[in-house]
């Protein structure tokens, strides 16, 4: 009768495989998290959008400039989880205050998210350019570093200043 050898990993094998899922681990939360940063603040962008249709609008079908916090769309309380208000300056350019603490990342509490009304030629609309010219793309920035690590990647975020104009809701 022939003696039957037990076969598995020994020791060491599974020692070496949970150290490889470990470091793996390790490199892959960090990832992770900034990740979840992001497809988070891409809501705050998504707040935007509807003030980014009807400034569009106004461009396109007005007269005059409305001014800032008379242009229809903004909110002086908070209009979703990630959004505390949304306001306007008097050239249309849309400024959405973040929710940070708890929610996101504490250091982007209070931050600002920037959408700025462009022509073709990636100049800043005025107050003076409504019914004149028409609002061809949207500059996007935040108020801070680290407001700009986590925007989305629809996001380009070219400056890291308010543009011209105060915010008001």
């Amino acid at each position: 009768m022939k003696r039957q050898l037990q076969k598995g990993f020994t020791l060491i094998e599974l020692m070496i495989v949970v150290a490889i899922i470990g470091i793996l681990a390790a490199v892959a939360l960090p990832a992770y998290q900034v990740y979840t940063l992001k497809a988070k603040t891409s809501e705050v962008v998504l707040a935007a959008s509807s003030c980014r249709t009807t400034v569009t609008e106004k461009y396109q079908t007005g007269n005059t400039a409305p001014g800032a916090g008379n242009w229809g769309c903004e909110s002086a309380t908070s209009t979703s989880k990630y959004v505390a208000k949304v306001s306007t300056t008097d050239n249309g350019a849309i400024g959405v205050t973040v929710v940070g603490n708890g929610v996101l990342d504490s250091s982007v509490n209070g931050a600002l998210v920037y959408l700025e009304p462009q022509d073709a030629g990636g100049v800043a609309l005025t107050s003076n350019s409504v019914g004149a010219t028409s609002v061809n793309r949207w500059n996007c920035g935040g108020s801070s570093a680290a407001m700009l690590k986590i925007l989305p990647g629809s996001c380009a975020a070219n400056y890291a200043t308010a543009p011209t104009g105060t915010f008001k809701p």
